[in-house]
């Protein structure tokens, strides 16, 4: 529909000069401050569009590291996920040993299934280095290598350990280089008891660095990130960027260890690396049931870096709107203070102008009874309309109204009701004339029109349904009217002048005229309509 319902456009009309004259004196005192008001609202728009653009910025850099953290907190699960499952195949292997040392022993057709058994895990275990059994004296009795090499291992620290200390569970040492091959590698180790529960050897299988390696090269922690694997008591076995001499040294006193020791297995701050300098967002998880810790961070620069950019565009452009807005701003200022001089000389000569137009054009367009629009600024608007919508190729309406049986309520109610009734009606017709261009007028006697610009005829037809439910809400008693009440009939032409052959006002309101002749014989008290202004002979 093409016919918003929006408030009327013509407010009342005045009543006298001296109420014209104190509307005036009220809209001089409202515009006195409006240099000041100016002012403050343009610099609370400045302020604003600031404070706009600092909360935007710092709610996305939040949300950024929000994000950020997220994503090192999942990689930190992932790698731990990771490093559990490669110790568990070691774990399982030095279980296997242990049993088969304890219970069949090394020598003979048991200590060859062994050999065998430990060359095929180790070729079907990518995790693992070497797998090797030491005797109580540290020499070598079974290996996963091809042939048996000999060597003494007594002096290695876990092998102390193991010599030292009762327990059964599984031993992550420090990284160690192999005797064997030369590879630096994370032993792996459990004790072997003889039967009456004395030191027997140790069962090692260790694990290849380079695995590791290659696993946490795959994940993008940025030019520099980070990501680290590490015993309970900070021994690294493996920090990315890899750096050979790192491995095996301490770093239990670093921001990651604090964190820890604090904040117990699973954590993510922002934290200064003591190896480095570089601050960045770490995350990190120690592993179930195993003495390692795993971590992956990022860089608070590479974070941001995005961000920053973000910033510095943004910045450029609200900084550029500001100094727009103060620049025009200064000009507006400027034209106030100089329209404001030009108003204070014409103000005191244009008012009583103004006054006198304003009780002539009250005399000159407005009908005595009602308070709608005359005839004679009906015809005018009426004209002036259907010309710009010609000029448009613009959708217009007309509808026309006519009191039903009004003579008959004239005769039994008196004029003076009669009158009280028009105003009624006009007053309900009016409330259908809610945008500035409609016009709602009294064409003559029981008579009214109203003139919609720019709508069709389904927008025409609901506001004449809306005024005809309007005035039979009224429920004006009306004993000479078959209904009983006042009742309205209205006729609507609606259509585009541009492409209509007549080209004045008059044939729409002969088109109008004739809808409503079709209400009346219709049986009043309804309104119907028609497309374009000429009648069919």
């Amino acid at each position: 529909m093409l016919h918003p319902r929006l408030p009327s456009s013509h407010p009342p009309m005045p009543n006298s000069a001296d109420s014209d004259q104190h509307r005036l004196q009220r809209l001089d005192r409202m515009r006195k401050p409006m240099l000041l008001r100016a002012i403050a609202l343009l610099a609370g728009f400045c302020a604003l569009l600031v404070g706009l653009h600092a909360w935007s910025l710092w709610a996305s850099r939040v949300h950024q590291l929000e994000q950020t953290a997220v994503n090192t907190a999942n990689m930190a699960r992932a790698l731990a996920s990771h490093a559990e499952r490669s110790i568990k195949v070691g774990d399982s292997i030095l279980a296997e040993v242990v049993e088969r040392a304890e219970v069949d022993g090394l020598d003979g057709t048991a200590g060859e299934r062994l050999h065998r058994r430990l060359q095929h895990v180790v070729a079907t275990s990518p995790e693992l280095q070497e797998v090797f059994v030491y005797g109580a004296d540290g020499e070598r009795l079974a290996t996963s290598l091809a042939q048996l090499k000999h060597g003494n291992n007594a002096d290695r620290e876990y092998f102390i350990y193991h010599q030292t200390h009762p327990g059964r569970g599984t031993l992550v040492g420090k990284p160690i280089r192999s005797r064997s091959s030369g590879v630096l590698a994370i032993p792996l180790s459990r004790r072997i008891n003889r039967p009456d529960g004395s030191f027997g050897g140790v069962a090692m299988a260790s694990l290849r660095i380079d695995f590791f390696s290659k696993f946490y090269n795959s994940f993008d922690v940025g030019r520099t990130g980070t990501i680290i694997m590490a015993t309970d008591d900070g021994i690294l076995l493996y920090r990315r960027p890899y750096n050979e001499v790192m491995v095996g040294s301490s770093i239990g006193d670093g921001p990651i260890f604090q964190l820890y020791r604090k904040s117990g297995p699973v954590g993510t701050a922002m934290l200064v690396s003591k190896i480095d300098g570089i601050k960045r967002l770490y995350s990190y998880r120690h592993l179930d049931g195993f003495p390692l810790i795993v971590a992956s961070a990022q860089s608070e620069s590479e974070i941001l870096a995005g961000w920053w950019l973000a910033v510095i565009k943004m910045s450029c452009v609200v900084t550029f709107a500001i100094i727009v807005l103060a620049w025009g701003g200064r000009r507006m200022v400027r034209q106030i203070k100089v329209r404001e001089a030009l108003e204070d000389e014409l103000r005191r000569a244009r008012t009583s102008l103004e006054l006198h137009n304003v009780s002539l054009r009250a005399l000159a367009e407005s009908d005595g009874l009602t308070g709608l629009a005359n005839r004679r600024l009906f015809e005018s608007t009426l004209e002036r309309e259907v010309a710009r919508a010609r000029r448009l190729d613009a959708p217009f309406a007309l509808i026309l109204a006519d009191v039903d049986f009004f003579k008959k309520y004239n005769d039994r109610y008196g004029h003076v009701a009669g009158d009280d009734c028009l105003r009624k009606v006009a007053q309900a017709i009016a409330a259908g004339a809610r945008r500035p261009t409609d016009l709602a007028a009294r064409y003559g006697g029981e008579e009214f029109a109203l003139i919609l610009p720019d709508t069709d005829l389904e927008g025409a037809m609901a506001v004449a349904e809306i005024i005809r439910g309007a005035i039979a809400a009224l429920d004006i008693p009306h004993v000479d009217s078959p209904l009983g009440r006042v009742t309205l009939s209205l006729g609507v032409a609606a259509g585009h002048p541009a492409r209509e052959a007549e080209h004045v006002g008059a044939a729409w309101v002969e088109a109008a005229d004739a809808s409503l002749y079709d209400a009346k014989a219709a049986g009043r008290d309804r309104a119907l309509g028609r497309i374009g202004c000429l009648i069919a002979a």
